[in-house]
């Protein structure tokens, strides 16, 4: 039952206003105006009747649950549904009614009725829009900013008529560019389309705007950054409306912000299978470690729109923990989180979680990441690592998880530092774990590249940088990185999970490497100023374990395809689990003696000469990509 209101009921009166004058003007147009007396009487006599049962039809409808300044299409040919239908039930009521004798209501009057009160109807909405929508003179609007849009689709179009329709935000959109040719010239939202953007550089020396919006949720950022960087060249500041991963709703202009530099990296949009992932974690109970840190908060929120049946969150530092279970329950209204603090490493705590809560996804993000830490740190970074990674998938085998998904990256391959020799034992384990035949648990890990934006990482550290003034330190002239933006990266570990395997390592596409000293450069120009000129870049030279290039697969791997274009698999024949678990019991004995130099080495030696199992791959089709 819609609420009675007093904007709803001022509604119902302006509209028996408008069936009362449409039935009217049917009469008089029927009759050029000279009305004879018996039908002026049969006017008088079933208006009434008219307006009470077409104002029914329309609350019938819906007319009334609608702002008629919000009204869409959709809304119109709903209108039109429901005063055709209006007539129809008004035409029985009146024709065979017969309150004068001898006389009826002509069909001339119902079908002139029908036209002009749809046009009544449709036009009194349409134009409560257009007194919302135009901007009034000398309002904020008609005297704000100048702004081009870039991209006549949809977002364009609502950034268009958020802009017009929104007063506070200052700025008149006064044209648009597309590069549909079809487009030009044509008005959107009563916004010309002035050219492509192949004439961008024209278009703004000549119009002269205060600012550029791209409002295209799917460029590329080889497209974005052409546009930010024409018009850098013209000087004309550069907005951008979100990728698609960080669009929620369809109020585009509150989400516009400045570009940065995750948006001109020239990375694809990833696809991602929902329907597969949701097939394995929908209605089911999964565990997140790390859930506090940059992938394990993503991983957290990406699931909970899945639907799970109950979310697990486990790390060991209380702040972030609290932020992303807070973040769960009160924002996106997801109740059925649990967070436990907890160290993972811990054996005899996550086997009472396991035996509580019986997970049946098991997604393994808790980590130490830092190079440099790890270097200072490597019995605690061992212990974090590489020992809780066999605390968790010992567990979860004891308990009968159904996947088990490792976090891994590309620091794993041919490992120089201590953190990447962590995580090289810990794809180990999870290959002899996935390869032995006594155990239901699917093993799988993921491996890519930095990912942008995550806590610690090099665009957080060149933000701050800038934001004091710089200068930027870069370690090597030289140095490249694979970057990912986080929601993609977690969405492709999800979709790594759907796809299974026994053991089995899946590497993320991450596109180009990307040179460190050029997304200095570009970062600093996306502030505004111009590198060496207003903010320096200082070389500090390669820290220790730093490697120049990072690689995303090694030697003596296959690299198959998988049913995903942006997931590939690399196989190699497992380490001997055997030895394997001797390793580790050496390596977990000098952390507990705090022998930092005796586990370095040891670190070391494990590493460089492992002993691999004979177990044969299975037959398949596989490329080779080339190295890196």
């Amino acid at each position: 039952m819609v609420p009675v209101t007093r904007y709803r009921v001022a509604q119902i009166a302006a509209d028996a206003l408008l069936i009362a004058a449409a039935w009217y003007l049917a009469f008089q147009l029927r009759f050029d105006g000279d009305l004879p007396r018996p039908y002026q009487r049969l006017f008088d006599r079933t208006l009434f009747v008219v307006v009470v049962v077409e104002l029914v039809v329309f609350v019938a409808f819906g007319f009334y649950n609608r702002w008629w300044r919000y009204v869409s299409t959709r809304d119109m040919w709903a209108l039109a549904r429901g005063v055709t239908v209006a007539s129809l039930v008004v035409l029985p009521a009146v024709y065979f009614w017969n309150p004068v004798p001898g006389f009826r209501v002509p069909v001339g009057v119902m079908v002139v009725d029908w036209i002009i009160l749809l046009g009544m109807v449709t036009g009194s909405r349409l134009l409560a829009r257009t007194i919302v929508e135009r901007p009034a003179p000398g309002s904020i609007v008609s005297h704000g900013k100048e702004v081009v849009v870039v991209g006549a689709g949809d977002a364009g179009q609502l950034v268009i008529r958020e802009l017009q329709k929104n007063r506070v935000l200052g700025s008149t959109p006064i044209g648009i560019v597309d590069d549909d040719p079809r487009k030009r010239n044509l008005r959107v939202q009563g916004v010309r389309v002035l050219g492509t953007t192949a004439d961008l550089p024209r278009l703004l020396r000549e119009h002269r705007p205060d600012e550029l919006i791209i409002a295209i949720p799917s460029a590329s950022g080889e497209q974005r950054q052409r546009i930010v960087e024409i018009a850098r060249d013209e000087g004309v500041p550069v907005k951008t409306v979100p990728g698609l991963y960080e669009l929620i709703s369809d109020r585009l202009a509150g989400q516009i912000r400045p570009v940065q530099v995750e948006d001109v990296l020239g990375r694809e949009p990833v696809d991602v299978d929902i329907a597969a992932v949701a097939s394995y974690l929908a209605g089911e109970t999964v565990l997140v470690t790390g859930a506090g840190g940059s992938i394990g908060s993503e991983l957290c929120r990406q699931i909970a729109r899945i639907g799970p049946q109950r979310l697990i969150l486990v790390d060991q530092a209380e702040t972030p923990m609290f932020e992303i279970e807070r973040e769960l329950v009160a924002e996106r209204g997801f109740s059925a989180a649990v967070p436990i603090l907890a160290d993972v490493g811990n054996r005899t705590k996550m086997r009472q979680v396991f035996e509580r809560y019986k997970p049946a996804v098991v997604f393994h993000a808790a980590a130490y990441k830092h190079v440099a830490l790890a270097e200072a740190n490597p019995v605690e970074f061992v212990r974090n690592n590489v020992l809780a990674t066999k605390v968790m998938a010992d567990v979860a085998v004891e308990f009968g998880a159904r996947r088990f998904v490792l976090v891994s990256t590309d620091k794993a391959l041919n490992p120089k530092s201590v953190y990447g020799q962590c995580k090289t034992l810990c794809e180990w384990v999870i290959e002899a774990f996935g390869h032995r035949d006594d155990i239901s648990t699917r093993f799988v890990a993921v491996r890519f590249g930095n990912v942008l934006g995550s806590a610690g990482s090099v665009i957080t550290i060149f933000r701050r940088q800038i934001a004091r003034g710089g200068p930027l330190t870069v370690t090597h002239p030289e140095m490249t990185r694979y970057f990912m933006t986080i929601p993609e990266a977690v969405s492709l570990v999800a979709q790594a999970g759907a796809i299974g395997g026994r053991g089995e390592i899946f590497v993320l596409d991450m596109g180009e490497p990307v040179k460190i000293m050029d997304l200095a450069r570009n970062m600093i120009r996306l502030s505004g100023r111009e590198p060496d000129r207003d903010i320096a870049i200082e070389i500090t030279g390669a820290r220790a374990g730093e490697k120049i290039h990072e690689e995303l697969w090694g030697e003596g791997e296959e690299i198959a395809e998988t049913p995903h274009p942006q997931i590939r698999r690399a196989r190699r024949p497992p380490v001997e689990a055997t030895w394997l678990d001797g390793e580790l019991v050496d390596l977990e004995q000098l952390v507990e003696d705090g022998d930092t130099l005796g586990l370095v080495t040891r670190l070391s030696r494990t590493v460089g000469a492992p002993v691999r199992s004979d177990l044969a791959l299975p037959a398949t089709s596989v490329t080779q990509p080339a190295q890196s």
